[in-house]
């Protein structure tokens, strides 16, 4: 018998892609219930060869479900996500409101699926989705020599900031060759043909949000005592984030230890070959399900570093995916609490 399931968001680029991939993976659901705010009721989603009709978050009755699969962004989050834990169901959230709650375990399964042995809130939290991919690549090289420290740079899509962020886009580069490029109306320069240095808002020590949100968010999912710093970076990638990672170790590790580590490692693939074209890029990694790891080095500025790059779909790994993998990794530890058919 499988689940009762509802996506909630389910007309977003991030519910869209759950329902894929529920679909791939054959999660057993024995029905499928598509959640969206009012303006979005009647609007037809596909699941498999099934089409849904998006019904209302504000009137479904969240205690006739077994699992919710929330990404609707954080104020939707904020204001149902323990209500509809509380109706019984386990919710796994996408949106950054519940990470840093001590009571709402914050999972990625391949670095630590123990976590979801306590759920007090009924609630599961899933990471930012730079920090998935970054502690996916961390967690192997961790277990064999403990990070002392970590400098990481990403270079994120536009899929990331939603819909809005994937047209503008667009519109700016069909515009450059016509017109000129539109006004930005969703990042705050053009960002056809540049990058821009600024993801999420300032706060008050120079930081950006989404740069604080990795270091915390690793050091809760990997472990507290690794130092991390990061610049993000918004770029003109549709699909796939991808990250520069140097790594100062405590001890020795040695880069063709790395590399075969890797190699060995769940949710990773290895693709290094010192030639050209012999690493993976966004474009490569878009649609697919693991964390690519390339460019593995020494970093000779350290006593014990090394260099490395990291690429994943972020509406993937870095968001769907990891939230279907949660639901994955709580029906094989049979947690999952099914409701009684009236």
């Amino acid at each position: 018998m499988g689940y009762r399931v509802a996506v909630v968001g389910a007309t977003g680029n991030v519910g869209r892609e759950m329902f894929n991939i529920l679909e791939e993976v054959k999660f057993p659901v024995e029905k499928m219930h598509a959640i969206a705010s009012r303006k979005s009721i009647g609007t037809e989603v596909s699941f498999g060869n099934k089409i849904l009709k998006c019904e209302d978050l504000e009137q479904f009755d969240f205690s006739t479900v077994d699992i919710v699969l929330m990404s609707a962004g954080g104020s939707i989050s904020a204001a149902w996500g323990e209500k509809i834990g509380a109706a019984g169901p386990i919710v796994i959230d996408n949106s950054s409101h519940f990470r840093m709650d001590p009571d709402v375990p914050l999972v990625v399964p391949e670095v630590n699926p123990d976590a979801v042995n306590s759920i007090p809130k009924n609630i599961i939290a899933n990471p930012n989705c730079s920090t998935a991919q970054l502690v996916v690549a961390l967690k192997p090289l961790h277990d064999e020599v403990p990070i002392k420290r970590v400098v990481v740079s990403t270079y994120q899509s536009v899929s990331g900031a939603g819909k809005e962020g994937m047209d503008e886009l667009w519109d700016q580069t069909k515009g450059v060759f016509v017109l000129g490029a539109p006004e930005p109306k969703k990042f705050t320069k053009q960002i056809a043909f540049n990058v821009i240095p600024h993801i999420d808002v300032f706060m008050d020590d120079g930081f950006t949000k989404e740069e604080w949100k990795m270091t915390v968010e690793t050091q809760k999912i990997l472990d507290p005592a690794i130092q991390l710093v990061a610049t993000c970076v918004r770029v003109p990638v549709m699909v796939g984030h991808s990250e520069s990672i140097n790594i100062e170790f405590t001890g020795p590790l040695d880069e063709d230890d790395a590399r075969e580590i890797l190699r060995d490692a769940e949710g990773i693939v290895v693709v290094d070959k010192r030639e050209n074209g012999g690493y993976i890029t966004p474009k490569e990694a878009q649609g697919e399900f693991p964390v690519y790891v390339s460019r593995i080095r020494k970093d000779p500025t350290v006593e014990h570093g090394i260099a490395l790059w990291c690429v994943a779909d972020n509406l993937r790994k870095g968001a769907a995916l990891n939230a279907v993998q949660i639901a994955q990794l709580l029906h094989d530890k049979g947690l999952i609490k099914q409701k009684t058919p009236a």
